[in-house]
């Protein structure tokens, strides 16, 4: 039980400083507008293909049977 709070508390700061990292990154003046348009869509392509892996790997655990695994 501890343990996934522990998870969550540390999903929840690593996201936190990601977003004010990203919030940082897109709002300065001084870093170029094709390298912001470039690392946006390289995130943007970083994230469709962890949702399609993902959802694949879902859809695969819900068609596994494990009949030589003993329960």
């Amino acid at each position: 039980m501890w343990q996934k709070v522990a998870f969550i508390l540390i999903g929840l700061g690593v996201l936190v400083l990601i977003g004010w990292w990203v919030k940082v990154f897109f709002l300065a003046s001084d870093i170029p507008l094709l390298i912001r348009i470039a690392v946006g869509a390289i995130a943007a392509g970083i994230l469709v293909i962890l949702g399609i892996v993902i959802k694949d790997r879902i859809a695969k655990a819900k068609t596994e049977d494990f009949k030589g695994v003993e329960k």
